[in-house]
């Protein structure tokens, strides 16, 4: 079963606009310890003084200052409309002007000067526009100066960034631009409209493959406010398909968060992961310490300690254990970028990365019951059967000596076909054969 990556889950109906965007982002940095409501109270502050700064600069502003809003823009257009009107109220009034009062000049020259009177008009009206082209290119060029000195004291936040700037020192180092883009949710979820409070932080939560540990299969979006079940509700993986198909599933699983159980105990069949663990960091602390010793002198040891700098062989993390549908996001403690653990169906283990978070913004979902959403799903790729190329896979064999691969998928025509004469006897048993899972 290949993967492949996508940002459309499957059976959603509606389009949403998200705003996306961050902070910088190194991989392989992680931030302190912090919580949500710390951040929230440093961003609401950040903005207040921001305020605070930019209505002073307001009130220096004097009354001789160009203003944005004070400017009278004229298109190219209207202004050669407006040049090409003065020059010819110009040479109306010429027309129009009382001849001279010295009789010396009238008599045998006045038809000579009308003859070069009417000789000269195009000349006239010639320079009139010449002159006035040039005096449209003048107020064009003095209209740049003004706009530009009037944004020296206006606030744009949709400046762009300078693209020409070199990188610095960090060449991993990268922003990460606020650019909107469309998601899809179900319908079902927009049946019910509860309105999202302000202030309100969203947080972006990884989650990455049980085997393919590199391999992210989920990002979501999740409210600040929102309890740590509504997420694991939303995490896909196909392992409980498979035990709900062997009719094994579990509905126990936990999320371990710095030195944190939270485990989902809302089933009453449900069981306590954590309970074997504790006991076990209780009653062999001998073993423990030489088991601590040994993680954080291993081979990930340089890692850690570029990131998070010495760490005591002493300094054991007291674990504790809580469950998980009485928490919040924002009663978390937790550090960006740092790798967590999800638990679920006995032993299988994912990855969870906190990767961001910010303020809600005004173009973010305003519907409480969509969230968590899901901006990112790694698709499948399903097998197709290996005999006719046509049907998708559902048994596959190893060991077969009738196959040209090994292991070999079939679709169930197929197995039957190559594997069982009229009787449904198989023609032989030296294969292994299991149902192959495309879910």
């Amino acid at each position: 079963m290949d993967l492949i990556e996508s940002s459309v889950p499957e059976a959603l109906d509606c389009d949403l606009s998200i705003p996306r965007g961050g902070p910088i982002y190194v991989p392989n940095m992680v931030s302190p310890s912090t919580t949500v409501p710390q951040f929230e109270n440093s961003i609401i502050s950040e903005l207040q003084n921001l305020e605070a700064e930019l209505s002073q600069d307001a009130t220096r502003i004097s009354d001789d200052d160009v203003s944005v809003d004070d400017l009278k823009i004229f298109t190219e257009d209207e202004l050669m409309d407006m040049s090409l009107k003065e020059v010819f109220e110009g040479m109306e009034n010429n027309e129009n002007r009382p001849p001279p009062s010295d009789q010396s000049k009238v008599g045998g020259n006045e038809k000579r000067s009308r003859k070069k009177r009417k000789g000269t008009n195009t000349p006239i009206l010639e320079s009139g526009c010449i002159e006035k082209v040039e005096q449209v290119v003048r107020i064009k060029q003095r209209q740049e100066e003004d706009k530009e000195s009037a944004r020296l004291h206006s606030f744009n936040p949709a400046c762009k960034i300078n693209e020409t700037l070199k990188p610095g020192r960090n060449e991993r180092m990268r922003s990460l631009r606020s650019t909107n883009y469309t998601k899809k949710v179900s319908a079902a979820d927009l049946q019910q409209h509860i309105p999202v409070t302000f202030p309100e932080v969203l947080l972006s939560v990884e989650v990455y493959h049980n085997v393919r540990q590199c391999v992210k299969t989920q990002e979501l979006l999740v409210l600040g406010k929102q309890p740590l079940t509504d997420l694991r509700d939303k995490i896909h993986c196909s392992m409980d398909q498979v035990m709900q198909k062997a009719g094994q599933y579990d509905p126990s699983g936990y999320f371990l968060i710095e030195d944190v159980f939270y485990t989902d105990l809302r089933d009453p069949s449900a069981i306590n992961y954590a309970k074997p663990i504790l006991d076990w960091l209780r009653n062999s602390k001998e073993e423990v310490q030489k088991k601590w010793e040994y993680i954080i002198s291993g081979r990930l040891h340089q890692k850690h300690k570029a990131i998070m700098g010495e760490v005591s062989a002493s300094n054991l993390p007291r674990f504790a254990s809580v469950e998980m549908q009485k928490i919040r996001f924002c009663d978390l403690l937790f550090r960006l970028g740092a790798g967590y653990l999800y638990c679920h169906q006995g032993d299988c283990t994912h990855t969870l990365v906190i990767r961001d978070m910010r303020l809600f913004h005004t173009d973010d979902v305003h519907n409480r019951t969509v969230y968590p959403i899901v901006t990112f799903q790694l698709k499948t790729v399903f097998k197709k059967c290996s005999a006719c190329k046509i049907f998708r896979a559902t048994k596959v064999t190893a060991d077969d000596k009738w196959t040209p691969q090994n292991p070999c998928y079939f679709c169930d025509e197929c197995f039957s076909l190559l594997h069982f004469n009229d009787d449904g006897l198989p023609y032989y048993n030296s294969f292994l054969e299991y149902d192959y899972n495309h879910d």
